[in-house]
């Protein structure tokens, strides 16, 4: 049963999400406007509605709002790998751990373009990105190689997760280039299996 405590803390939380996607749009379609260094943190909070302080209880830095919240979203693609039954190959038990994710980035895809088309234009957003997405891959690495009951160090789960890394992005541009209109979740499908199959040579198919 649900209490009023409960719907309380759901309301609460809704807004907070609402908030913090609200402060990322902002500072996104300015950005895109204006360029990364025309752009300040009141601003972004202004275009919002919100003073500068609550801006800085959702995110550290502009930067931060503009690249998303990674940490939250490790924590749940992790998450999501520990509850894949254990029977389920590492290829599939990576993919289902992304499913989520992918589901929630094909549902708010114009958002998602635009961080990449920001991302883009502007380079200075890539060392804090590569740091996040090492951090993703050690974590990743560490929880599969956990998972399969042996060490990190063999190989083996770092080669899973660079590989599967990999062909996450290259869908993520195929879908960027489609500007959205091909569904990211088939082309994440289509990545993996053609990992699954040992990568044929497209001729031999023909």
């Amino acid at each position: 049963m649900t209490t009023s405590d409960d719907a309380a803390t759901g309301r609460r939380d809704r807004k907070k999400r609402q908030t913090r996607d609200a402060l990322a749009a902002a500072a996104l379609r300015l950005v895109a406007e204006r360029g990364l260094d025309q752009v300040t943190v009141e601003e972004i909070s202004e275009a919002v509605d919100v003073s500068t302080r609550t801006f800085f209880n959702y995110f550290s830095s502009k930067d931060d709002a503009l690249l998303g919240d990674q940490a939250v979203d490790i924590a749940r693609v992790l998450a999501a790998l520990h509850a894949a039954p254990l029977e389920v190959p590492a290829l599939d038990a990576v993919r289902l751990a992304l499913a989520e994710i992918i589901d929630e980035m094909q549902a708010d895809a114009p958002l998602w373009l635009l961080r990449m088309e920001v991302i883009h234009r502007n380079p200075a957003l890539l060392p804090r990105l590569v740091a996040s997405s090492t951090e993703t891959e050690q974590a990743m690495t560490d929880a599969l190689a956990a998972r399969l009951g042996i060490e990190p160090e063999q190989g083996y789960p770092a080669l899973v997760v660079a590989v599967t890394g990999a062909a996450f992005r290259v869908a993520m541009m195929r879908w960027a280039r489609s500007a959205g209109t091909l569904s990211l979740a088939d082309l994440v499908d289509e990545a993996f299996s053609g990992i699954a199959a040992g990568l044929p040579d497209p001729r031999s198919a023909s």
